[in-house]
């Protein structure tokens, strides 16, 4: 009984140890974007990341313009065989985002927090994005195709809900003081 105890509590640490996208268990596994992007931003869509762009139709809202939570995708091309995926963590203006993703250039299998991406199409449509490169310590020389932002993960929706709670504390802190 003791050592099926014991072989239960194992699985369940190692089933928790690659499910939960901590800071300590996100550098210690090897990430690839797609199954990354979908434990942080809890947008359940499987396969390679560019697919993910036509997988969402009618399941999650999908647009032009970056929101908290929402996940940026990036069209296949040569050395990017399969796209990418990247969670939009911070918005810095309404050309500069932050996203946190995994397995990007110089990271390669690693998760990388609060990274820039900068909008780079001629039409400020987020189609053409240079994403920060690690290895340079600057924003990337190419821009990369994307199809645009997937919302509406469980976390996104979450996410929103704290930042309008929060606002109308603040808004509320002020009143009969």
């Amino acid at each position: 009984m003791f050592k099926s105890a014991r072989a239960a509590v194992a699985a369940l640490i190692f089933i928790t140890a690659i499910s939960a996208p901590t800071a300590a268990n996100a550098q210690s596994t090897y990430w690839q974007c797609a199954p990354f992007a979908r434990v942080f931003s809890g947008i359940q869509l499987f396969g390679a990341a560019a697919s993910w762009w036509h997988q969402a139709i009618g399941k999650y809202a999908q647009g032009g313009a970056p929101k908290m939570g929402s996940v940026l995708v990036f069209k296949a091309i040569g050395a990017m065989r399969s796209g990418h995926v990247a969670t939009v963590t911070k918005i810095v203006s309404d050309r500069i985002i932050k996203v946190t993703h995994a397995n990007w250039g110089g990271a390669k299998g690693r998760v990388e927090n609060d990274v820039t991406v900068v909008d780079a199409s001629p039409n400020g449509d987020w189609s053409q994005v240079k994403v920060w490169y690690s290895p340079i310590h600057d924003i990337g020389q190419r821009a990369y195709p994307t199809y645009g932002f997937i919302y509406g993960g469980a976390k996104a929706v979450a996410a929103e809900a704290a930042a309008a709670g929060q606002a109308l504390e603040g808004k509320n802190a002020g009143i009969g003081g």
